[in-house]
């Protein structure tokens, strides 16, 4: 496998304020880019000999609403020897959560992005790509189908799950969910219970949507701690 480290100087050395960010982490290199010269880098990541992103493996949405903000008390354990959620905060759970997730963003860049992950075969080098959507209330990128054909049913995924559009796109709509769902199911304020369940009416011969008929709650997993705490004591 090519040096990260070198690949990361070239790419710097390359696109140099193009790139917002350009980090190379356990082994895996990130770089962060604008929607507006998106399409440009892309380009010269396929095109350019000492990239040659022949590849897009993925492409996936990230709703960083609430980034980092957890309900459970992972550092902690009762005498019992497990963690427990400590309280609602979660998005999705309920109304307050959720207000407090809407317009919170990652480090103010943004709440959405779709983030790319690209291979050269013949280079044996890997990049991942992220691209943060200017708007939080109608985010949209460019699409890169052009580019990398593959890219076509992940970017329907991403706007179907998390309703980022893909600009120049051939055929943006849903890919997963069923038809007339309303909402997109991956982000954060969406609720976690949904807003509707369905099932078959031998009656009426259809399937039928009718209101949750469940309340959110926080589940308790067990996680067992090597303690001598609450080991058994010997008789």
């Amino acid at each position: 496998m090519a040096d990260p480290q070198t690949l990361v100087e070239k790419l710097q050395a390359r696109f140099g304020d193009a790139l917002l960010e350009c980090k190379l982490e356990l082994g895996e290199i990130t770089i962060e880019i604008s929607p507006d010269r998106a399409l440009d880098i892309f380009t010269a990541l396929r095109d350019e000999p000492e990239f040659a992103f022949e590849q897009a493996m993925d492409v996936c949405g990230v709703d960083y609403a609430a980034y980092g903000d957890v309900e459970w008390a992972t550092n902690e354990s009762t005498d019992k020897g497990f963690s427990r959620g400590v309280v609602e905060r979660a998005p999705g759970r309920g109304q307050p959560a959720v207000q407090q997730a809407v317009g919170q963003t990652f480090a103010g860049k943004g709440r959405f992005a779709a983030v790319y992950q690209l291979l050269s075969v013949s280079l044996n080098h890997r990049v991942r790509v992220r691209v943060f959507a200017a708007d939080d209330e109608f985010p949209v990128v460019p699409s890169v189908v052009d580019l990398w054909s593959s890219m076509n049913w992940f970017e329907r995924e991403a706007f179907d799950l998390f309703g980022i559009m893909f600009e120049g796109h051939p055929d943006l709509r849903r890919i997963l969910t069923d038809y007339g769902f309303i909402g997109h199911p991956f982000r954060k304020d969406f609720p976690l219970i949904g807003n509707v369940e369905m099932r078959y009416d031998p009656e009426r011969g259809r399937v039928v949507y009718e209101p949750v008929s469940i309340e959110p709650r926080v589940l308790v997993p067990r996680v067992i701690r090597k303690d001598n705490r609450y080991l058994s004591q010997p008789h």
